[in-house]
């Protein structure tokens, strides 16, 4: 179906308070059956509307690769830039900041940006240093080494000799490459280097609108805490099917962030185009989903009473995806908003 559908989030560039989906559910089919159709679907609407072949088989990672290897969710696949983790050798430095963070349970990582050192001035620094800060770092290392080898850091003096090559090895460095770090919680980290990572592609020029980069995101977590609220709830809806083998450390808080769901993702440049997931066909996983969300049995039987008695009829495993027409649009036609392909866009205030 063709669905309108209406936002409340903040608006964007790729974000229109009112917006047009194209809506798929399907029975009796499994999250492969799925991903293997949505790949079909994008390669033959490139062919037919773009005059473009795509062969490649589209890149799949698990929400945790891409979230450890690019910092968000929605990877853009058009330059490199990889986040790597040097936590262990980090930990063992005398550099406070990486010491602490490492003692406390965090996490020192870095992006190497090969053969960019020349191109990085001291205000191109300042520049990535203030996005940092933005973005929830309380600082940004940096270490620059020149094509003749010479390294400008404050970070080589607190490492032996074995350390700084034993890092300088975890992380491909050469002459004539530029890397930066950050050191904080996993979260801040992932954030902080995945908004880095992008502002980096943006000054070296990396990111082409002409070239059409795909990935197959799977196995989002289950539960996401509301620190707010001090709570878990469902990161997609409690009616998304999680993997059977996780379905037993649904009920304990410490094993709930272990847990897996059946949901996906198609992301295009960096871009989510579209989400899915198989759906809860099962009474019995349902009531487990629900209790582990916190609900008891007459609350769950109040506000989902329909779902339940549906159940009992027979539901057909089902899945489902949704992707967003203008926003393809938008990147098919390389154009920076939303706005250039809807009729009658809307302000910031929705006017």
């Amino acid at each position: 179906q063709g669905a309108r559908c209406f936002r409340d989030e903040d608006l964007r560039a790729d974000r229109q308070p009112e917006f047009t989906q194209v809506d798929m559910e399907m029975s009796f089919v499994e999250q492969e059956d799925i991903l293997q159709h949505l790949e079909r679907l994008f390669k033959s609407m490139f062919k037919e509307v773009m005059g473009r072949e795509i062969d490649d088989t589209f890149p799949r990672l698990t929400w945790k690769e891409s979230m450890d290897k690019y910092g968000c969710d929605k990877p853009d696949l058009r330059f490199g830039l990889t986040i790597r983790d040097v936590t262990d050798i980090a930990a063992s430095c005398s550099f406070s900041v990486f010491r602490k963070v490492a003692d406390q349970g965090g996490v020192v990582r870095a992006i190497n940006c090969k053969g960019c050192a020349e191109k990085f001035t001291r205000s191109t620094v300042e520049t990535l240093t203030d996005h940092a800060l933005g973005y929830g770092a309380k600082g940004m290392a940096w270490i620059l080494i020149h094509e003749d080898g010479e390294v400008n850091s404050i970070l080589q003096k607190y490492f032996t000799k074995e350390q700084w090559k034993a890092l300088l090895t975890a992380l491909d460095a050469e002459n004539g490459d530029f890397i930066l770090f950050c050191a904080d919680g996993l979260e801040v980290v992932r954030r902080v280097l995945g908004g880095l990572r992008l502002k980096c592609a943006d000054l070296l020029g990396l990111t082409d609108p002409g070239d059409f980069q795909f990935a197959l995101v799977t196995d989002f977590p289950m539960f996401e805490y509301k620190k707010d609220e001090k709570r878990y709830a469902a990161m997609h809806h409690p009616f998304t099917m999680p993997f059977l083998e996780d379905v037993e450390l649904m009920q304990d808080d410490e094993t709930k962030p272990q847990v897996r769901s059946q949901a996906y993702d198609v992301v295009l440049n960096g871009v989510e185009l579209g989400s899915g997931s198989v759906r809860i066909h099962r009474a019995d996983i349902q009531q487990k989903v629900f209790r582990a969300l916190g609900f008891d049995k007459e609350e769950a039987r109040e506000r989902f009473g329909f779902l339940l008695d549906a159940f009992r009829f027979g539901t057909p495993p089902h899945a489902g995806f949704a992707f967003g027409v203008d926003r393809l649009c938008m990147l098919l036609l390389g154009v920076p908003s939303l706005r250039e392909v809807i009729a009658f866009p809307k302000t910031k205030d929705a006017r």
